[in-house]
């Protein structure tokens, strides 16, 4: 069965689309199967994986609006095993456009039930705010990963976002877990950055992620030719921390697999 991780966070610039990306990439190079939706009107990571928005077809904004069948939208990358929905700057209408439908947050999960299982894995990349389309996504998803920024303010609006994902719960997808808290943009030479982590680990302890994600020079410049940080540079220290997260992810889930079988016998 398909497992369906929205990466979601209201603020902007904290890792969201470079963990979207190569978290599928990393995913896809380890042999899942793996579909990434770009929910994010910006379509940052469409262009991330080499696509041309402008040549696309079709594809988040048709799904959700009910236009097309999922199938139809799907785009293959030259990403190992990962196939993408795209995004296009159209999708910033659907907000307007949805508003009076009957069921308008659950558009997304309707479209994707009839492939979700086709994949590991389906990674939806959120656009920075809490939105309906951002609301689609948590209620289509099993889980939800937060990228954190290693930087001050890092928890500014955390609050907020767990609200949200607490009133989700209770109203639309009471089956939604917090996969996980990732900490992004670390620097290990800044206080700051280590003491974010002590922070964050701190307040969250399990929830957050062993991986943590090291500011990476490779890392910001894959995305301007197209291609993962994997394609890019395989050795980059970016490249190891996100097949070290795709790794975690994959453990993670599978131990979780294992204790729900044996509460079943």
């Amino acid at each position: 069965m398909g497992k369906v991780i929205a990466i979601a966070n209201q603020k902007g610039g904290v890792g969201k689309t470079t963990t979207a990306v190569n978290l599928a990439a990393a995913l896809g190079v380890l042999e899942k199967k793996v579909l990434l939706i770009d929910a994010d009107p910006q379509a940052n990571a469409s262009s991330g994986l080499g696509i041309d928005i402008e040549e696309a077809p079709a594809g988040t904004y048709e799904l959700l609006e009910h236009e097309m069948e999922a199938s139809d939208t799907i785009i293959h990358t030259n990403s190992p095993n990962v196939d993408l929905i795209p995004s296009h700057i159209d999708l910033v209408g659907v907000e307007i456009e949805l508003v009076d439908k009957p069921n308008r947050e659950s558009m997304l999960k309707e479209a994707i039930a009839e492939i979700k299982n086709d994949y590991d894995y389906v990674i939806i990349d959120c656009a920075p705010s809490l939105g309906l389309i951002t609301l689609n996504a948590l209620t289509a998803a099993d889980s939800v990963i937060i990228p954190i920024q290693c930087e001050y303010f890092a928890l500014e609006g955390l609050g907020k976002l767990l609200n949200t994902i607490k009133n989700v719960q209770k109203i639309h997808n009471p089956d939604l877990n917090i996969e996980g808290l990732l900490l992004t943009m670390y620097d290990s030479r800044l206080k700051l950055s280590n003491q974010v982590v002590e922070e964050v680990k701190t307040h969250f302890g399990d929830m957050v992620f062993e991986t943590v994600i090291q500011r990476n020079v490779r890392l910001s410049e894959a995305p301007s030719f197209g291609e993962s940080i994997l394609d890019y540079d395989a050795t980059s220290k970016g490249a190891i921390n996100y097949i070290n997260l795709a790794d975690e992810l994959i453990r993670k889930n599978e131990i979780k697999n294992e204790e729900e079988q044996d509460g079943k016998n």
